[in-house]
């Protein structure tokens, strides 16, 4: 049923998907796919274009991204678009100014390379080739992917709304304004959606999905919620007519042209040339500043052209195209579009509110795909297709979601859309949110602080460069800036003073959730894999699983108490840890749920004189010494003492392959304790040490995995080497799959690899990062699994203690065999490596010996 200018809307559906952009469109029609009936769709708009920013998005698809989960999810759309027929392949070219932008045209051609994209450098001779009106006299060279394309982003929304419309399973309601969204409380739960109130009526609903786009965040909030975006600018100018694109006859005949160095691209549009710019001052607007559609003169997220912004670009444009300064603008805007402020999209239940959907911040290039992404969501209790970790909403911590935190984050990013990030660039706006007590002593101490999620945490400390003599071999600086670029020599340096005696570690960014009451052990052992029902006194490392066995979580368990829990889990996973167990949480009362990260600190102390230091100071509640020993204190036990007075929790386990425990207490204390382990640790050379030997060096030696690298949904724990010998009775998320899974031949084994040489063409030595580097045969081929999976690097880093440069990555069985000899591309460069374990057996102290001495 189509949309009637006076028609009411239905009492009530299954689900309301608000908005009919390219997201909301596809959305509806794949969850018809999967079998959803009685579904309404809503958009304040007239069809099919409602006025959103689906109507002038530029419509174009440059496939090569550095990010997985997007470069995933940007192939599959492009894949629905050319099932649809609407795809319109005319190829695309990147073209550098600048000597840096063809040093990331080579790690472009390593992704490319990685998801199985066909790409090429070209020279400005070829580029001119291509393109016969560029002038390639200003170019360095380029990255050319044949398969760039422009697509019709209306036509594939109307078919995939109307597919659902077929099959009787939805009604449309365009020229529809959304009043108000109906929540109703739930005893011991979130509150959930309970009905959309339009200005045709009242419909009540189970789900709501807000498909918004740049006003998502209005809508939310009419439920409670919040969709962290803003809107934001993005210009464009059609310039026109030009006799060459005129002649070709065509809508795009001619490679599309991304000029990086000026932030800018070119896209013939029939006989003019679009030309877009993204290196203009950035322009934030609140959703409720949006003109209405009777204000607007076009459409409301097609405002006036500012060409102050524009005129500095539309030089640099006729610059690279003499023609364009022939012609004139016969059309311009500043088109809203959204950013985040990670500039990842918002998907997933919103945290606030049950059963409230996000499916917003998504471009063009990815909106089929993350539609069907969210609709397996929603139909299956989490994505078959990929892992959504970067886009998942509930992934912000609370001070992440404001608009100050938005605005000053998509101030920063908006103009390196094009620009050249480094994998671990750091934050420069909104930083000192959060710091632990023992912030003004790492200061002092020269520390070098990386964000993580608000939490400022030391990388290395400058204080540590004397150790660089200790350990020369192993602390060379490295040669190429780009490797050398957020990270120091001295990191390899506090890793082996820690190997070699005791160092010191601030954990604070750690969160520590509280499960008690009389149904905890039962709670929590439905939802992880691993026996929580041990004794008081001791804990439990464990997965967290989706519905089909795949990884959602990894965190370590305390039992503090016969009905007290502890969990604990890293920075970057806290938000989303938190909702998944909030959504699970049983409604009967039995279990009460507290999040106490923000008044915990931590301090991991490990090293052979991890033991040594703490026994000076540690005592138990009559303040006699403490027995530190394994007899005493056994690995994986936890126990409540005095250290200088102050109650502290010491629980003894190890990230990073030595001796040692993670040390807890209250913020307030936490100064103290600083001092008083420093102190105690000073006779033993004790030295403060980096995450960048927590999370790398001293990991990736004994080849832990890190959620969101090794672990993801796409793998199961018998795939990375974490099954155990049994599985538990009692029921638990995933078990069937995770049993099913026990039963076969794995599609895949982790595997640590070590490079052979790290000696690149030119003479020095190469250092990949991790993410997307492709592990590939000795001819040159990708490594795809039975599943189809690409064998990439997950984590690289040094590894000090063994004189090696290590990578993880998953391989097919027939490649995870010790010995193999394989290569990995990085930088467009390929370097001979060696399976050196199959399996999770470390590479440094295989036996543990360290860690339990």
């Amino acid at each position: 049923m189509s949309d009637a200018s006076a028609q009411a809307v239905p009492a009530s559906a299954k689900v309301v998907i608000i908005g009919a952009g390219i997201v909301g469109n596809c959305l509806v029609g794949h969850l018809s796919r999967l079998g959803w009936t009685d579904m309404v769709l809503l958009d304040k708009g007239p069809l099919p274009n409602p006025g959103g920013s689906t109507g002038h998005a530029s419509n174009f698809i440059f496939p090569t991204d550095h990010n997985k989960e997007m470069a995933f999810l940007t192939v599959d759309s492009q894949n629905q678009y050319i099932a649809a027929g609407l795809n319109n392949t005319c190829g695309g070219i990147e073209v550098a100014r600048e000597p840096q932008r063809l040093e990331e045209f080579k790690r472009r051609m390593t992704s490319a390379k990685a998801w199985g994209i066909d790409a090429r450098l070209v020279t400005p001779a070829e580029i001119k080739e291509l393109v016969p009106f560029i002038n390639e006299e200003i170019l360095l060279g380029g990255y050319y992917t044949p398969s760039v394309s422009c697509v019709d982003s209306l036509a594939t929304g109307t078919m995939m709304r109307e597919e659902a419309v077929k099959n009787g399973g939805l009604r449309v309601f365009a020229n529809t304004e959304v009043l108000d969204i109906e929540t109703e409380p739930v005893t011991n739960g979130l509150p959930k959606v309970k009905a959309v109130v339009t200005d045709r009526g009242r419909i009540e609903a189970e789900y709501v999905v807000v498909a918004c786009g740049v006003w998502s965040p209005r809508i939310a909030a009419m439920a409670g919620a919040n969709i962290p975006l803003t809107p934001a600018v993005h210009q464009m100018a059609d310039v026109g007519p030009i006799d060459i694109l005129q002649e070709s006859g065509a809508e795009v005949a001619y490679p599309i042209v991304r000029d990086m160095d000026t932030f800018c691209y070119e896209r013939q549009s029939a006989g003019s040339m679009e030309v877009g710019s993204y290196a203009h001052r950035p322009i934030l607007m609140r959703p409720d500043d949006i003109p209405s559609i009777q204000e607007s003169a076009l459409t409301p997220t097609e405002l006036p052209l500012t060409y102050d912004d524009f005129d500095p670009q539309m030089e640099q444009a006729i610059e690279l195209m003499d023609m364009l300064g022939d012609a004139e603008i016969r059309y311009a805007i500043n088109g809203l579009l959204s950013l985040t402020p990670d500039a990842n999209p918002v998907l997933g239940e919103t945290v606030e509110v049950s059963n409230l959907w996000s499916a917003a911040a998504v471009w063009i290039k990815e909106g089929p795909g993350i539609a069907q992404l969210v609709a397996e969501w929603m139909t299956y209790g989490y994505p078959h297709m990929c892992d959504p970790h970067g886009s998942d909403i509930s992934r912000f911590y609370p001070h992440e979601k404001t608009e100050w935190h938005i605005n000053a984050r998509c101030n920063e990013h908006f103009n390196k859309t094009y620009g050249i990030v480094h994998p671990r660039e750091q934050w420069a706006s909104q930083r000192g949110m959060r710091r632990s007590p023992f912030y003004a002593r790492e200061e002092a101490l020269g520390a070098v602080f990386f964000d993580a999620r608000g939490w400022e945490r030391p990388q290395w400390y400058e204080s540590n460069a004397n150790l660089l003599e200790k350990y020369p071999d192993a602390c060379q600086p490295r040669e190429h800036e780009w490797d050398a670029r957020w990270w120091s020599p001295i990191i390899n340096a506090e890793h082996l003073a820690m190997r070699e005696s005791v160092g010191m570690v601030d954990l604070t960014a750690f969160n520590e959730f509280d499960f008690e009451g009389p149904g905890a052990c039962a709670f929590l052992n439905y939802m992880c894999v691993n026996q929580v029902d041990v004794p008081v006194g001791r804990s439990v490392y464990t997965p967290l699983l989706t519905p089909h066995g795949g990884f959602r979580g990894d965190l370590t368990i305390q039992r503090l108490g016969q009905d007290h829990f502890r969990v604990i889990t890293g920075a970057f996973d806290g938000g989303r840890d938190n909702y998944w167990f909030n959504k699970y949480m049983p409604k009967d009362g039995s279990v009460t749920f507290t999040d106490r990260s923000q008044g915990i600190c931590t301090i991991g102390v490990w090293g052979p004189n991890a033991k040594a230091t703490m026994s000076k100071i540690v005592t138990d509640h009559t303040t006699s010494a403490y027995d530190l020993s394994q007899e005493g204190f056994p690995y994986g036990a936890v126990k409540d003492v005095l250290i200088e007075g102050m109650p502290c929790t010491m629980f003894r386990i190890s990230y990073v392959g030595d001796n040692g425990w993670e040390i807890y207490t209250r913020m307030e204390h936490g100064l103290r304790l600083w001092d008083t382990i420093a102190a105690a640790g000073e006779e033993f050379g004790i030295v403060p040490v980096g995450v960048g030997v927590y999370a790398v060096t001293g990991r990736i030696e004994k080849g832990y995995r890190l959620m969101a690298a090794e672990l993801e949904s796409e793998y199961n724990p018998v795939e990375a080497g974490l099954a155990r010998p049994k599985v538990k009775s009692v029921d638990f998320m995933g078990k069937e799959a995770y049993l099913k899974a026990r039963e076969e031949e794995p599609a895949a084994v982790m595997c640590t690899l070590s490079m052979d040489s790290q000696r690149c063409a030119d003479g020095y030595d190469r250092f990949p990062t991790g993410g997307n580097e492709p592990i590939l045969t000795l001819d040159g081929e990708r490594i795809l699994d039975a599943k189809g999976r690409v064998s990439r690097v997950t984590t690289a880093g040094a590894a000090p203690s063994l004189g090696k440069y290590l990578l993880l990555a998953y391989l097919p069985p027939e490649h995870a065999v010790v010995g193999t000899k394989l290569q990995v591309m990085y930088m467009n460069e390929c370097y001979p490596v060696t399976v050196e374990v199959a399996g999770s057996t470390p590479l440094f102290d295989p036996t543990d010996a360290r860690m339990k001495s």
